[in-house]
């Protein structure tokens, strides 16, 4: 009888399968310290138990505490992540995805847990994503409190990997914000992006890759960089800059420029009766997006439709709030401008819903 398959001497180990638990154990150990700089007051416990602990009689302090939820990836992105061999910035785009979305309705972020999949457990770089995830964690605000490394090798290839979150964040249920409150004549503050964030990479990796044949590590005089540095820029978090708003003065809704573009996302704040107006003479895009238009031959409406075009948040204010929130995000460091305003429907302009008007600047 032939013995060619007959397993070696002790049996079949789930090492020889593809899963090695001391590199998952190592990873562990070598991500301890960057967690542990994201735990708040309310944070019970470390890493290694089967759930993430968070105290909850910190909401006694709410009148009538609501928890928001959000769960988000990075798409695509981590295939950039990959090919350039730099894995300490994803998780800083999975944090902005989740927190970012939680802020929208005025929740401040508590707590985060993550997910990671990965086709082989490298501990080097499982440390990686975890730092850009806790390093995001501090950003926010909040805590990272648990999460998963599950190896699954012969669905991912041995340096393929993909990040997941979710978070929990808290708001008072008579200050959540939204459409409920928005107004005519409410004016609209656009937050800039930090460039691509971290949507529309279907899309780009097709230009630049398959259509114009650019390389990572092409450098692009209008970038300032290469094309892969361009592509791995961070997503900027807004969360604790917009909850500083929040405090400053009154906001009436936040629209997080994610999947969709500007339009479509701003719509989602806006009630029926009214209409969002943005004005793109309010802005130049950055020369990432000329740049995937140019290489692509994309039209103006597919790329204002699939990229955030330079706008990463939008505040929805009353006017005489505008010049307040402008002095707090400036201060903080984030670009903003007014970009537009709410208007009644009617008299040629639809209702409900956001549309964009003129030409951006040069």
């Amino acid at each position: 009888m032939s013995t060619d398959n007959a397993p070696a001497p002790g049996g079949v180990s789930y090492a020889a399968a593809g899963v090695d638990i001391e590199a998952g154990e190592t990873a562990v150990e070598l991500m301890k310290k960057w967690v542990a700089r994201t735990q708040r007051p309310e944070s019970v416990g470390g890493l290694g138990g089967f759930a993430g602990l968070f105290d909850a009689s910190a909401l006694k302090g709410y009148r009538r505490p609501l928890l928001a939820s959000a769960t988000d990836g990075v798409g695509t992105k981590v295939a950039i992540a990959q090919r350039m061999d730099v894995h300490d910035t994803i998780g800083h785009d999975l944090v902005a995805m989740v927190v970012d979305d939680l802020v929208v309705c005025g929740a401040e972020p508590l707590f985060m847990t993550d997910y990671l999949c990965v086709g082989k457990v490298h501990p080097e770089r499982v440390a990686a994503l975890v730092k850009g995830i806790a390093e995001g964690c501090v950003l926010a605000g909040c805590a990272l409190v648990g999460g998963e490394t599950a190896e699954h090798p012969g669905l991912l290839g041995p340096d393929e990997y993909d990040v997941a979150g979710a978070g929990t964040g808290v708001v008072e249920a008579d200050a959540v914000l939204g459409p409920e409150r928005v107004r005519a004549g409410d004016v609209l503050i656009a937050l800039g992006a930090s460039g691509l964030h971290s949507n529309g990479y279907s899309l780009v990796r097709h230009v630049f890759f398959d259509l114009a044949g650019w390389t990572l590590d092409r450098e692009v005089p209008e970038f300032g960089r290469t094309l892969g540095e361009e592509l791995l820029t961070p997503t900027r978090i807004y969360a604790l800059d917009c909850l500083a708003a929040l405090r400053a003065a009154e906001v009436h809704a936040y629209a997080h420029i994610t999947g969709g573009g500007l339009a479509n996302n701003l719509a989602r704040v806006v009630p029926d009766g009214l209409h969002a107006v943005v004005r793109r003479d309010t802005w130049t895009p950055a020369p990432v997006f000329d740049a995937v238009a140019r290489a692509g031959g994309v039209a103006p409406e597919e790329l204002e439709r699939t990229l955030n075009m330079g706008v990463g948040m939008v505040a929805v204010v009353p006017r005489d709030a505008v010049d307040t929130v402008l002095a707090t995000f400036a201060g903080r460091g984030v670009p903003a401008w007014v970009a537009g305003e709410v208007v009644p429907a009617g008299d040629g302009t639809p209702g409900g819903g956001a549309s964009l008007t003129g030409s951006h600047r040069a």
